[in-house]
This record gives C-alpha cells, sequence and structure tokens, in this order.
C-alpha cells in the first residue's frame, strides 16, 4: 500500500526504539459492533502496525480476547474459573490468526505463537525462535497468554516483552494515556503526561493489572499508553512525538506535544 505523507517522514530517519511489544486489547478489533471481529477496525490496525513496520522496528504483538470472551466476568457468571481463563486463552488465538492475516495482506511475514501448543495451527511459544523471527523482520503474535489461568494478556506482554529483550512495553487503548479518572464519563479528568510505576500503583490506576506492573518495574521496562484508534498514533509514539503517558521509574526525559498535570 502506499506510504501517507506522514508515514514517508517518519522513514525518514531510524526510530529510537530497536524492539517493541504492543498490547491491544480485544476490545480494539470488535469496532463498532461490541462483539467479535470487526474487519475495519482490524484493517486500521493492521495498517498502525505496518507503519512501524517500516520504520525497522522489530514488533511483536499480543492481543487480549474481551471481544470474545471476558474470562473472569464469566466465570463468576458460573463457569469455574480455569476452564474460563482457558476458554479466554483460545479466544485470544482466534483474534491472533485474525490479525496474522491482516498484516499479511501489507506485505508483512509474521509468525503466530502460542503459550499453548497446537501444533496444527501456529508455533508454539519459544523465546528463542521468538527473537530471531523479530531479527529477520517478522512479526511476532503472542498468542495463548502465558498459558496459566489467573493471568492476564497485560501480564502475558509484561512478560513476553522482558522474555524477548523488548525496550519498551506498548499498551494501545481506548484513550490517548492514563487518566485520573475515566474520561468518558468525567469531562474533566486530567491525562498525565508522566507516572511512575509506583503512581500507578499507589494510586490505583487501572492501567495494567499490578503483575504487569511489578514486571515491568523490577526489568525496568518502560510502558508507554497511547489511543490504538487515532491514525498515525503508534508511529509517532514511536517516534516520541504525539500524545501518551509514559510509566517508568521516572528521571527520563520524553518529548510530549501535549502538557497536562
Amino acid at each position: 500500500m502506499p506510504e501517507s505523507a506522514t508515514e514517508a517522514s517518519l522513514t525518514a530517519s531510524p526510530a529510537p526504539f530497536r524492539r517493541v511489544l504492543l498490547k491491544v486489547s480485544g476490545e480494539a478489533l470488535m469496532g463498532p459492533k461490541g462483539f467479535g471481529i470487526d474487519l475495519e477496525a482490524m484493517q486500521r490496525i493492521g495498517a498502525e502496525v505496518a507503519a512501524v513496520h517500516r520504520l525497522g522496528v522489530e514488533v511483536g504483538l499480543v492481543i487480549g480476547a474481551g471481544n470474545l470472551f471476558r474470562g473472569v466476568s464469566d466465570a463468576a457468571s458460573g463457569i469455574e474459573r480455569t476452564s474460563a481463563d482457558h476458554m479466554g486463552m483460545l479466544a485470544t488465538v482466534m483474534n491472533a490468526l485474525a490479525v496474522q492475516s491482516v498484516l499479511e495482506k501489507f506485505g508483512i511475514h509474521t509468525r503466530v505463537q502460542s503459550a499453548i501448543p497446537m501444533a496444527a495451527i501456529c508455533e508454539p511459544y519459544i523465546r528463542r525462535r521468538a527473537i530471531r523471527h523479530m531479527e529477520k523482520g517478522r512479526i511476532v503474535i503472542f498468542a495463548a497468554g502465558t498459558g496459566n489461568p489467573f493471568f492476564t494478556t497485560d501480564t502475558a506482554a509484561a512478560l513476553r516483552a522482558v522474555e524477548t529483550g523488548c525496550d519498551v512495553l506498548l499498551k494501545g487503548t481506548q484513550v490517548d494515556g492514563v487518566y485520573d479518572a475515566d474520561p468518558k464519563v468525567v469531562a474533566d479528568a486530567v491525562r498525565f503526561d508522566h507516572l511512575t510505576y509506583q503512581n500507578v500503583v499507589s494510586r490505583n490506576l487501572k492501567v495494567m493489572d499490578t503483575a504487569a506492573i511489578a514486571l515491568a518495574r523490577d526489568n525496568r521496562l518502560p510502558i508507554i499508553v497511547f489511543s490504538i484508534h487515532k491514525p498515525g498514533a503508534f508511529a509517532a509514539v514511536i517516534r516520541r512525538s504525539g500524545t501518551f503517558t509514559m510509566i517508568d521509574e521516572g528521571g527520563r526525559s520524553w518529548k510530549n506535544s501535549t502538557s497536562s498535570k
């Protein structure tokens, strides 16, 4: 597909990150439908990932399953928690295969690796093989979470990012960063430009679950939260511009085009 003027300008100089992992919620794939997979939404996200791939950045993906199955809520409704979590893991594989198909239409080589072996449809997760795929320019989509119940795809994203030596973990959300309240509900909610891991935990900000934050903190893995729905946002964030919230241990200098207290 032809590059836009924005994408062309972004490819003019090397990106500051060598390898990144993007976590996208399952809800991002359902578009306006409210359930399932929306092709237009997937194509839009695929275009965002393709733009970053063209920058020469090695990319890993973790996709949630909220568009197909909500494990905890369904467990509370009568399905035993471990079984519900396994059902959710299988749903992430379905989403991973769908995203793989879309990315390959952009001419990008991909691999799906599942934490639960299912050799007929994808590779098992093997850390060294995943790293080698990314070194060869392939996008690796990590499916089935950690392979264990009671752990979210947020934790899986942090774990895979650490294991594969990513420079940063990016979370593409419905809004353009982390706020002190839900901006869809509270009109004057304030967006943070920068937070420390401790800020997120002590303020009980619903960015990622505590296990994911702790894993990132212990391994000094920065987290960037931005809107996956804003065209060009992923590539802009990779260039350290645009609107986002940075979460790290503090003391870093990050350029941001907007300012919030």
